[in-house]
């Protein structure tokens, strides 16, 4: 066993109503960290390609990071794996509260679930005791409406809920799973309904003890109080400084009649004040004083926890002001709807009424106005009634299904999914590399350590660097020599890109918050840990020896093992391009340019396939000689 763990899964078969504790091995924590890591591992040995993701024998995996239940500031992130009906790929969420750490101390490390319940059932989880329920009194609740029922029922107000809504019931591939202030988006919630199980009830006593607790202690002491002192570092949604960046280049679907210059003095004191009337208290989750959510409460609508972006998306795809978006949130969010892809799949719909390839016969009753059209929507879509069972699919898959011309209207999705809308001027050349490469559905699991755009002046630039603890010299060197309206180098870009992500493939193996590590940095806080730190702190609390190297070669082994699991499924080059309008202007040779340089730097091929030297070296033989067998890869 390794320290931090408490080395059992639970293996539930929803199927035949069976419940199993299994012994998990400690190698493949040694080898994959934990979260993510040995999640995907799972995933690769017991989903074949062929595998449809609504089969009984597709996974859905809840999963600690190793690092829950310890000391470690903000080390709450759950991880939910699965394969998405949306892409036919693997697809990967996070939700931040106090599940993760309750599971583990439950005892337990992982939920893996397969199979279908022959009704609606919850999970609930009480330490030794484990027992799949009669849901069939919460089907049509809402999200947390379903959580209080259980707490009420279960008489504990400490049982931590994961749940879905309507929309994950009736497999609305938009779906979310809810729990207290956050959520699991990007598809995993359509496949928890699927199996039909509405929730998941955890209540833990038992202790996760750690190697050196005395010292990992008084490091996390240390960075309780600089988050403390400087909660708000980084963390330019949810606070409203990057309100106006974000409001003046989110682009919605054909980016259709955008207002330029939206934003103004006297829209952003009314919205101040609308946030200041409509809060309760600003809220964190489990051992994190960063308090990054708002608690909401919203006349005529059940309390709610409002989230990064969903403070804007609505808003903004209506065009409706902020009272609008708190207004719907309150509804969205009780039926567990993806606040990313659904502003963005009733835009689309809106769009295709004006442009007459949806008509009154589709949209019958449509009302005129933008917000009366979103909550219109927002029933069609959620029930699955008429067009709405179409919409429910998605923007790439209902364009299709529609046909008629629907299929120019899809400018924002990559790889079949939604991405975050903004639309800016000149190619980005770091994002056009994680935008086209990514394999987490969403470009925010993805970016972070590195800043987007340069410091106009060079003395503040020069200040930014010398309080940059966590960047290695040749990032500095890099950001220091870029100028406004100028692009990194060809090397940087692909430096940059390798560096955020590896750092999220870190932090979703241990179960950290970006908004602690790769997003603290890019705006000028300094992280409490990153690749530099991180491996000491992994050290005290497992007893794993661990250095940065050790670490940036687990994080680059989870990434190539992701990547295969979506090679597998018949991911290839062709498929990594944004959408031919993300950026005004493009520069095809260069981005063909830039992707062979990705592809090398990372050990692939020509066509993004990992080669047999780079998986052997990274101990991912098993993959090779997948590949091999299956004609991926040449001996």
């Amino acid at each position: 066993m390794v320290f931090a763990e408490t080395g059992f899964n639970l293996e539930v078969d929803l199927s035949r109503g069976n419940i199993e504790r299994v012994a998990t091995d400690p190698e493949l924590t040694r080898h994959y960290l934990g979260g993510q890591g040995t999640a995907a591992k799972i995933l690769w040995d017991r989903v074949p390609p062929e595998t449809d993701p609504f089969s009984p024998d597709n996974l859905l995996i809840f999963s600690t990071g190793l690092l829950h239940g310890t000391p470690v500031i903000g080390a709450n992130r759950t991880a939910v794996d699965t394969f998405s009906p949306q892409t036919g790929r693997y697809s990967h969420s996070l939700f931040g509260g106090f599940f993760g750490p309750e599971l583990k101390f439950a005892g337990y490390d992982k939920i893996v679930i397969r199979g279908k319940a022959p009704d609606l059932v919850y999970l609930y989880i009480h330490n030794d005791k484990v027992e799949i329920r009669d849901a069939s009194h919460l089907k049509g609740m809402g999200a947390s409406e379903t959580a209080e029922q259980i707490k009420e029922e279960l008489k504990d107000r400490r049982i931590q809920v994961a749940a879905i809504g309507l929309a994950g019931e009736n497999r609305v591939y938009m779906a979310s799973i809810e729990h207290h202030n956050s959520s699991a988006s990007r598809g995993v919630g359509v496949i928890m309904g699927d199996k039909r199980l509405k929730a998941i009830a955890v209540r833990g006593t038992r202790d996760v003890t750690v190697k050196r607790p005395e010292e990992l202690f008084r490091i996390c002491s240390r960075m309780y109080k600089e988050i403390y002192d400087n909660p708000h570092a980084g963390d330019t949604m949810a606070h409203g400084e990057g309100d106006e960046f974000h409001v003046d280049n989110f682009a919605w679907g054909n980016a259709r009649a955008r207002r330029n210059n939206f934003w103004n003095k006297e829209r952003e004191e009314n919205w101040l004040a609308t946030e200041e009337e409509l809060r309760i208290r600003w809220t964190g989750c489990f051992n994190c004083p960063k308090d990054c959510h708002q608690a909401i409460n919203y006349p005529g609508r059940r309390p709610y926890f409002q989230k990064c972006y969903s403070k804007l998306t609505y808003a903004m795809a209506a065009y409706e002001e902020l009272d609008f978006d708190y207004n719907i949130i309150g509804l969205t969010q009780e039926y567990g709807l993806d606040a990313y892809s659904t502003p963005q799949v009733m835009a689309f719909a809106i769009e295709l009424y004006e442009a007459g390839i949806l008509t009154d016969r589709d949209l019958p009753d449509f009302p005129p106005d933008g917000a009366g059209r979103f909550f219109y929507l927002v029933e069609k879509i959620v029930r699955r009634e008429g067009i709405g069972d179409l919409l429910a699919n998605g923007v790439y898959a209902a364009a299709r299904q529609i046909g008629n011309g629907a299929e120019a209207y899809d400018h924002n999705t990559i790889k079949k999914f939604e991405q975050v809308p903004i639309k800016l001027g000149m190619i980005n050349y770091p994002y056009f590399l994680m935008y086209a490469t990514g394999e987490k559905m969403n470009i925010t699991q993805i970016e972070g350590s590195y800043p987007q755009g340069p410091i106009a002046d060079k003395e503040e630039r020069k200040k930014f660097v010398e309080g940059w603890d966590a960047a290695p010299e040749r990032f500095k060197k890099w950001f220091i020599e870029w100028e406004p309206r100028t692009h990194p180098t060809i090397e940087a870009s692909v430096n940059i890109c390798d560096w955020n992500e590896t750092m999220h493939y870190a932090d979703d193996a241990i179960g950290t918050c970006a908004f602690l590590s790769s997003f603290r940095g890019q705006f000028g806080g300094r992280p409490p840990y990153h690749i530099h730190n991180l491996p000491e702190i992994i050290s005290l609390a497992t007893g794993i020896e661990l250095d940065s190297d050790g670490l940036w070669e687990i994080a680059r082994r989870n990434r190539n093992l992701v990547r295969a699991i979506n090679i597998r499924r018949g991911l290839r080059r062709v498929d990594e391009k944004p959408p031919e309008d993300h950026w005004k202007k493009r520069d095809p040779e260069m981005e063909t340019r830039m992707l062979d340089a990705y592809y090398e730097f990372k050990g692939w091929n020509n066509d993004g396939i990992p080669t047999r030297v780079t998986l052997d070296a990274l101990g991912l033989d098993f993959v090779s000689n997948d590949f091999v067998k299956r004609g991926i890869l040449t001996d």
